[in-house]
This record gives structure tokens, C-alpha cells and sequence, in this order.
């Protein structure tokens, strides 16, 4: 499928519905395995689960921050392990969440390429957050924001490149939303309809990120 941004990086598809706001398009989305402790309240407090990262993270600052290697681990030194991905550069926070209204930000250092938001904690090891149907992120390439799901991407114009951005998730309203930190405002919403416990998802190709959670909602989004 031909996609309005060059990424290699992107890999499948799969089904769901799912509605961007701010250029509103809608597309058509399934679902799909589980692990660590649920998180039903609000204050979300996670760390990366390093069961989940891709041999080319490295975690630190007790497993809040990601750092990207060029090399990496050899995937062959490392332990057989299910919950990893094997081919992108991606990590899962290390709580899920089934209900709620969650918050949390990221800094981001050195790096012209992430993505940020969330995915079943099922969702495939084998595809990369943004191009399937069990993933909803936020992402930023070639100096340009854009949302992501199902392989489907629609820019996200007016954000410039902060180097702290939040993340507003409303599990029973379906929203997902791409929060500047300063003002606060929300610049951005992704609605789909959550029906499995999600994880904070992140992936990573280059520099540095660092997690924040436990955090309270700025007063004033909506």
C-alpha cells in the first residue's frame, strides 16, 4: 500500500475503526497476547519492560529511557524470548491498561525518528507500532509530525520539534491524544475503539528517549 510519507521502516496491515482528527479521515481496522500487571486508575506509572526491546535499545536510567544503537545486540545472544520484537526497533512500558484516563510525557534527544503512543499488549512482535490495526501512535521523520495506525499515516501540522511532548489516552472515550507540554493543549487526536488492554509503545531509529510517568493530567484538556 503507497503512503503520502517515504517510510522504510513501516512493515504490514491488518482491521478496526478508527477516525484522525485534525485532517479527519477514517479508515477501516482486527486485533490481537498479555503479560505484566493492569493499571485501571489514572496516574499511570510504568517503566520499559526490557522483555519487549528490540536488540538495538538499550534501557537506562532505571528503565525509563531508551538509546539507540546503530549494531546493537547480535538477536542470536540473546535469550528465545516470545515478548520481544524481533525486526523494529520498538520497546513496550511495562503496564497495561484496560480503563481510564492516563497521561504521560517523553523526551526525546539527538533523535530524528520515533514514534509514540500505544498498542494492544498482544499486538504482534513481528510488525512495527503504527502499521497494524493494534497500535495508535504519534510519530515525527524527514522533520515532519504525523499520526499513524493500520499503516495509514495523516500529518500533523504546527508542532515544530519540541524535545518534551505528552501523551493523553482515554480508554472509554477512545482517544488518543498528542499533547503540548507548554501551552498544555491537545494538537492532536487519534479516536479508535479500545477493547484490549493497551501498553505504552514506543519505537526508536536514532538518539535518545526518556519516559515520565505517574504523572497528573495537565488541568484544561478536554
Amino acid at each position: 500500500m503507497a503512503i503520502p510519507l517515504k517510510a522504510a521502516r513501516l512493515c504490514r496491515l491488518a482491521r478496526r475503526t478508527v477516525t484522525s482528527h485534525s485532517a479527519s479521515q477514517t479508515t477501516s481496522l482486527p486485533e490481537r497476547r498479555c503479560y505484566i500487571s493492569t493499571s485501571t486508575g489514572n496516574n499511570l506509572q510504568f517503566k520499559l519492560n526490557e522483555l519487549t526491546a528490540h536488540s538495538s535499545l538499550d534501557l537506562f536510567k532505571k528503565e525509563t529511557g531508551i538509546i539507540y544503537r546503530m549494531l546493537g545486540l547480535d538477536p542470536s545472544r540473546l535469550p528465545d524470548n516470545p515478548e520481544r520484537f524481533r525486526d523494529w526497533s520498538v520497546v513496550f512500558g511495562d503496564e497495561k491498561v484496560s480503563s481510564g484516563r492516563h497521561y504521560f510525557e517523553v523526551t526525546v534527544k539527538k533523535s530524528q525518528e520515533f514514534r509514540v503512543g500505544v498498542a494492544d499488549a498482544a499486538m504482534s512482535r513481528d510488525d512495527c507500532v503504527g502499521t497494524n490495526s493494534s497500535s495508535w501512535v504519534f510519530g515525527y521523520a524527514q522533520r515532519k509530525w504525523f499520526a499513524m495506525t493500520n499503516n495509514k499515516i495523516i500529518p500533523v501540522t504546527l508542532v515544530g520539534k519540541p524535545d518534551r511532548i505528552g501523551i493523553l489516552l482515554d480508554y472509554e472515550a477512545g482517544v488518543l491524544g498528542l499533547v503540548d507540554v507548554i501551552q498544555p493543549t491537545i494538537i492532536h487526536t487519534i479516536k479508535a475503539q479500545f477493547k484490549d488492554p493497551l501498553c505504552p509503545a514506543f519505537g526508536l531509529w536514532d538518539g535518545e528517549m526518556l519516559t515520565h510517568s505517574g504523572l497528573e493530567e495537565p488541568e484544561g484538556l478536554k
